[in-house]
């Protein structure tokens, strides 16, 4: 476990912490068709011997069942996707029966998660919903995936599973992250751009437009160790790219900011650069759809917003945003009006030049190199890849089965835990083996940022032939210690 490592991460839960990880688990592998619970009789009634022992409660003097899980378990005659499928240990797959009682409370769901839980549900093979998770798991602990839901829905496991599953939904059927926008990258959207077609070539222009711009980029570390993505806003004008285009460029950025973080920094900070902002600017449309991603989709992602030079007039629209935020959102936005202030943040030495800070740097892009994505069309090494790594899924898996099902056996525990950390490392290991066969290369492989096998340079110098001497300034910085008050 890195020093530092903030509460509610994988090595550092408390008791009650893990029998919500463990019940989220269970509950997340039923939904993927790998664990249907031996059944006991209480009362009566049957109920998954798992967690009989945990859920069972005195109230007025009788038992009580709290079971969650028996609302996904299949019924004789039930039929659903793929019903006649099984696991790899020959457990019929579980279709659910009964999601009526899993919802997130109308006045906590207004992206719409409980609609998209239960299209995923009733739409989704179980398996097309478990392949989407290991594949968004990339470089991460699995288990500190779900601990970001979790985290974000306060450890209530029902609305936790609503909200991973419509992610997966999202990420699946709506916004296509990893088999698109991930995969397909910059040199696609190059490709696009000089297209017969109108539409694929005004996608790929208005792609390219933003990051040739620099409407927003990663770049360099605040003041506690966390990857930083500077949003420009006075290059934003409504109407100038599509809103298709717009979303794409979004999710592209969050998605490549994620390679950025490391245990235990797993938040990033966003700079709001308002300077010459006005209200030509405005668009609420694309900032809707950011307040989304990450309250919705990218829960537990943001460490700090801060809000740099912004005009009296934003004070009106800030009225409006801050109304759209979840509380805990709202409280991470800070306003700096000046580089003092905003050095509160993040090291003067660490702020642009064009923020008023003493770095001598400036956004410059380097456009997609001919070949630069040659690997992806090697299927071999790819599937040997991939290979291995179903392996390991189905080994970490396995270890998830056995501490679920010996839930109420505190000996091992640990050993169980070690385990799943030996494999996630592996899992992570795998990954950056991957990562060339599955991701499209990006502005910050090319500049240096990322380097090969994962290595991060959060300043690299300058490669003669990619980018201009301005990016040659500074050596890569040292990491600072992150606190527990901080990312939480």
């Amino acid at each position: 476990m890195p020093p530092n490592m903030p509460a509610g991460r994988p090595g550092t839960l408390t008791p009650e912490q893990e029998v919500k990880l463990r019940e989220m688990w269970a509950m997340t592998m039923r939904i993927f068709g790998t664990y249907e619970p031996p059944m006991v009789e209480i009362n009566g009634t049957e109920t998954p011997s798992s967690i009989a022992a945990s859920e069972i409660s005195e109230k007025d003097g009788k038992k009580e069942k709290k079971s969650r899980l028996h609302v996904f378990r299949r019924k004789k005659g039930d039929k659903g996707t793929d019903s006649e499928s099984t696991t790899t240990s020959g457990t019929a797959t579980p279709t659910p029966s009964d999601i009526s009682s899993l919802s997130i409370a109308d006045e906590d769901d207004k992206h719409g998660q409980t609609k998209d839980f239960r299209a995923a549900i009733a739409n989704t093979a179980p398996e097309d919903l478990r392949q989407a998770f290991w594949t968004m798991v990339k470089h991460d602990h699995p288990d500190g995936l779900l601990l970001r839901f979790l985290r974000a829905r306060k450890w209530d496991v029902d609305k936790a599973l609503v909200m991973m599953i419509s992610t997966m939904h999202w990420r699946l059927e709506q916004m296509h992250v990893d088999d698109d926008i991930v995969k397909k990258g910059e040199e696609a959207a190059l490709q696009d751009s000089k297209s017969g077609d109108a539409k694929a070539k005004k996608e790929g222009e208005d792609f390219l437009a933003q990051l040739r711009m620099g409407k927003s980029y990663l770049h360099g570390l605040d003041g506690e160790g966390r990857p930083m993505c500077v949003v420009r806003a006075r290059l934003h004008r409504a109407g100038e790219q599509t809103e298709a285009s717009l979303e794409r460029f979004t999710v592209y950025t969050i998605e490549t900011a994620r390679m950025l973080l490391r245990p235990p920094v797993d938040t990033a900070t966003i700079v709001f650069d308002m300077t010459d902002f006005s209200m030509a600017n405005m668009d609420y449309s694309p900032v809707k759809f950011m307040i989304k991603c990450f309250e919705a989709n990218y829960p537990e992602s943001l460490g700090t917003v801060l809000v740099y030079k912004a005009p009296w007039i934003f004070n009106a629209i800030w009225n409006i945003i801050r109304g759209w935020l979840d509380p805990v959102v709202a409280g991470k936005v800070h306003f700096a009006r000046n580089v003092d202030e905003l050095e509160k943040f993040v090291p003067r030495s660490q702020i642009p030049a064009e923020l008023g800070g003493d770095e001598k740097w400036e956004y410059s892009y380097v456009e997609p190199i001919a070949g630069e994505n040659a690997k992806m069309a090697e299927e071999e090494p790819r599937e040997a890849l991939q290979s291995e790594r179903i392996e390991m899924v189905k080994r970490y898996e396995t270890t998830i089965l056995e501490w679920v099902n010996g839930a109420g056996v505190t000996e091992g525990l640990e050993e169980r835990r070690k385990e799943r950390d030996t494999i996630a490392e592996e899992l992570r290991q795998n990954y950056w083996k991957l990562d060339p066969y599955l991701r499209a290369r990006s502005l910050y492989d090319r500049i240096g940022m990322i380097e090969e096998g994962g290595l991060l340079n959060f300043y690299p110098k300058a490669k003669k032939d990619l980018a201009p001497p301005a990016a040659a300034q500074q050596e890569t910085a040292r990491v600072p210690q992150t606190s527990e008050d901080d990312l939480d």
